[in-house]
């Protein structure tokens, strides 16, 4: 969950008195996103406090959740085990993942130059796993940040899926982009028609932020969890998720464009991905998500999607 959404203690507080009141004494908050907060509540619970979320469109969360877990996988994924509504605040009540995060901000340096294997190999599990859940309805029935409607509505293949929320995305606040990316217009018309130029190929579950915090391993560094389905998901060509992820575990470290292309290489060696797709899903990612965080020139995800664009 890219990007902190709740630091008042006041606000905090008050959901910690919540989770008391329903039975659990011990609730202390643990992390927040951009999705929403999550609470410990006890061993093996925690509760999730969502941002944004309606009760309404939660069931196509349960639905993707369901649909996910009835492929096995190496390494576990959401589960829901009960909903409620406060004060027209969607909270969610989960099971705790284990494991710990591969990477977060509190490991200190950037990673080095050269990433260790045992990142990319629990990258290239994950991948290898998810590219073999087959995408369902729910999935594309899943909106993706920022936009107003499912990616799929209309279509009936991902690319073409794609190129239009790249259109409707670069409509959204293109000014601001375009002030930054000289012939913004071109690129934005050059990449939808190479998304609508690909071949079609089996859609499978797209996590769409597979960043280190959401990918957990156990101390042998096998992943034992993969967390925060949401921000970018839906069903797609697993070359989307490679290439995003190439993009995103490394965004602004001294040695992040190298990173990226390192994973790129990897996953175009070992996953059979062709790098020229690879980075035409790098500038689509770029131009969905520009403006999710902020587009002023200290907006770190502003800069570096109007870099990748450049």
């Amino acid at each position: 969950m890219p990007g902190v959404i709740e630091t008042d203690a006041h606000e905090s507080d008050r959901w910690v008195q919540h989770f008391a009141r329903r039975g659990y004494p011990r609730a202390r908050r643990l992390a927040s996103g951009m999705e929403g907060t999550v609470y410990r509540l006890q061993d093996g619970i925690v509760a999730k406090v969502w941002a944004g979320r309606t009760p309404e469109d939660f069931g196509l969360t349960r639905r993707l959740y369901a649909d996910i877990a009835e492929h096995p996988l190496p390494f576990g994924t959401p589960e829901i085990l009960d909903a409620e509504e406060c004060d027209g605040v969607l909270v969610s009540y989960e099971r705790e993942l284990g494991g710990r995060p591969l990477r977060s901000g509190a490991d200190g340096d950037s990673p080095a130059r050269d990433l260790p294997r045992r990142e990319t190999d629990a990258l290239l599990t994950v991948l290898r796993a998810l590219a073999c859940v087959p995408g369902s309805e729910a999935m594309r029935r899943l909106v993706v940040q920022g936009d107003d409607r499912p990616l799929w509505q209309g279509h009936s293949r991902f690319p073409d899926a794609l190129a239009a929320l790249v259109e409707r995305a670069a409509g959204r606040n293109g000014d601001a982009l375009g002030a930054r990316v000289p012939g913004l217009a071109d690129i934005v018309a050059r990449t939808a028609a190479s998304l609508r130029a690909l071949p079609d190929r089996a859609d499978s579950v797209i996590h769409g932020d597979l960043v280190p915090q959401n990918l957990h391993v156990d101390e042998a560094g096998r992943p034992v969890a993969v967390l925060d389905f949401g921000f970018c998901t839906t069903a797609g060509d697993p070359a989307f998720e490679a290439a995003v992820t190439a993009a995103v575990w490394d965004m602004y470290g001294p040695h992040a464009a190298h990173h990226t292309a390192e994973l790129s290489r990897l996953f175009a060696r070992e996953l059979g991905h062709a790098e020229e797709v690879l980075a035409l899903y790098r500038r689509a990612y770029a131009l969905i998500t520009y403006d999710l965080f902020g587009m002023g020139p200290h907006d770190g995800h502003f800069r570096w999607c109007a870099t990748q664009l450049r």
